[in-house]
């Protein structure tokens, strides 16, 4: 009996000591308004990048969570947002304005972009800031001026793609795409690829007369990355933007599409062979009939199937016969890998090169080449990448041309041969090898010097040779 009254008194007294403390805090902190406080300080500013009173601070107090609005309104009643319907906690709040509002344009103005961000006109502005809590909303008002304002919007009056659509690939045609700005203001540029989920791909611009920042002219080469071995974007159409900001925060956007094709890293090899050498060297009788020139191909070179072929050991031929080889090319890449040039089995004059039969190196392709010591050039001896057979045909009609293609993922077998006539006795024997060019493009270590082999020449008409005939 005596506990529970002990408790009761208790509870009654922690029940009047609670009503003091309230009716306390109603005395000392009475209700307060919504937006406690509201300043731009200083209520003058200059905003045109010199550092003397480019910007104001402003600050606010909620009493209560809210939603807040800022806006200013000019002497003409044009109204200007700079923040709408944010939600804030209860608190102080203090941040930095520097004059420029979400973007307008103007009746009359041709911009060739989008304005996102821009200063307002120079003027006396009335500044209001609105905070909505539930049902109640309160108001602060006060006047700024803008003056001295560096207004000149950052344009890009050009904004070109060409192509549009592009093959980052490294096979010689339109492999690159060339973005042109002009900027009519000193300001940050950046252009970019936009990606269906929002990752930007930046181009950087070539190192060119316009510095970096200066109003002028910007050429942008855009090669995917590969050149530089990254993995080009995936297939697709994508939104490219140019953003151009200036010191004082304006910025003007410019849109176009950019669709990419065939995009990835070429590769492809001389391919190892599991038992025996990687490139067969053998010997076959020349004959006239393989004589090939500018305007006819000779007659074309049995491709060499003799297993005993596949040894590595040295050979010896006599001056005019054919040094005849084998080899297989693999394209281990996601992309097709284009080549031109002599048919496997053409056979060519020590003497001669590419260029006789009017294959010239292109940018892009690939070829098969054979090399010596006694060259008087890297791989003067060249082939196509595989036969009819292996290749794929592709006609453009922009270039009206054929192009042949080794798909992704196929072998070719290439075969030919070089009718040995030059020797030299102070390289002889010679090394021959072969490698496989991405022609303007390089040799692979991979690719560079694969079977090496000793030829030796002996010239059957030297005298000692003839000698031993005649005996």
């Amino acid at each position: 009996m005596r506990a529970s009254l002990i408790l009761l008194v208790v509870l009654a007294a922690l029940v009047a000591a609670g009503v003091v403390v309230v009716a306390g805090q109603a005395v000392l902190q009475p209700d307060l308004p919504l937006i406690v406080s509201a300043e731009f300080a200083p209520d003058a500013i200059s905003p045109n990048a010199d550092g003397e009173n480019d910007i104001t601070r402003y600050t606010y107090e909620l009493s209560a969570n809210a939603d807040v609005t800022i806006t200013f309104t000019g002497e003409d009643g044009q109204v200007f947002a700079f923040r709408e319907g944010e939600r804030r906690a209860l608190g102080e709040y203090t941040g930095l304005f520097s004059g420029v509002v979400d973007g307008y344009t103007r009746e009359g103005e041709d911009i060739g972009g989008t304005v996102e961000r821009r200063l307002m006109p120079n003027g006396t502005y009335t500044w209001e800031l609105m905070a909505v809590s539930g049902d109640e909303t309160d108001i602060a008002m006060g006047t700024l001026v803008i003056e001295d304002a560096d207004s000149e919007l950052p344009d890009m009056p050009v904004f070109t793609i060409s192509p549009q659509t592009f093959s980052p690939n490294q096979d010689g045609i339109r492999d690159r795409t060339q973005i042109n700005v002009v900027l009519d203001k000193a300001a940050d540029l950046d252009v970019y690829l936009l990606t269906p989920d929002g990752v930007q791909i930046f181009v950087p611009p070539q190192v060119e007369e316009t510095r970096d920042g200066e109003a002028g002219r910007y050429t942008f080469d855009y090669d995917g990355g590969v050149d530089a071995g990254a993995e080009a974007p995936q297939d697709g159409t994508y939104t490219v933007i140019a953003s151009a900001q200036d010191a004082v925060g304006q910025r003007v956007v410019r849109e176009s599409e950019l669709t990419l094709v065939d995009g990835g890293k070429p590769l492809a090899e001389i391919a190892s062979q599991a038992v025996g050498v990687d490139v067969t060297f053998t010997v076959q009788p020349y004959d006239e009939a393989m004589l090939s020139a500018m305007d006819e191909l000779g007659a074309l070179l049995a491709i060499p199937d003799d297993p005993q072929d596949r040894s590595r050991s040295d050979i010896t031929m006599v001056v005019g016969d054919v040094l005849a080889f084998k080899l297989t090319v693999e394209n281990y890449s996601d992309v097709p890998i284009r080549t031109h040039g002599a048919l496997p089995g053409t056979v060519y004059q020590q003497t001669q090169r590419a260029a006789t039969f009017g294959d010239f190196d292109e940018s892009g392709a690939w070829r098969v080449g054979i090399d010596c010591d006694t060259a008087v050039s890297d791989y003067p001896w060249r082939w196509r990448v595989g036969d009819d057979d292996a290749l794929q045909t592709v006609y453009d009609e922009e270039t009206d041309n054929t192009f042949y293609y080794l798909p992704p993922g196929e072998r070719a077998v290439v075969w030919g041969g070089i009718r040995m006539t030059e020797l030299i006795d102070a390289r002889n024997p010679q090394n021959c090898w072969a490698g496989l060019i991405h022609e303007d493009v390089g040799v692979t270590v991979q690719n560079s010097r694969v079977g090496a082999r000793s030829i030796e020449l002996v010239d059957m008409d030297a005298p000692l040779y003839a000698d031993e005939n005649d005996g």
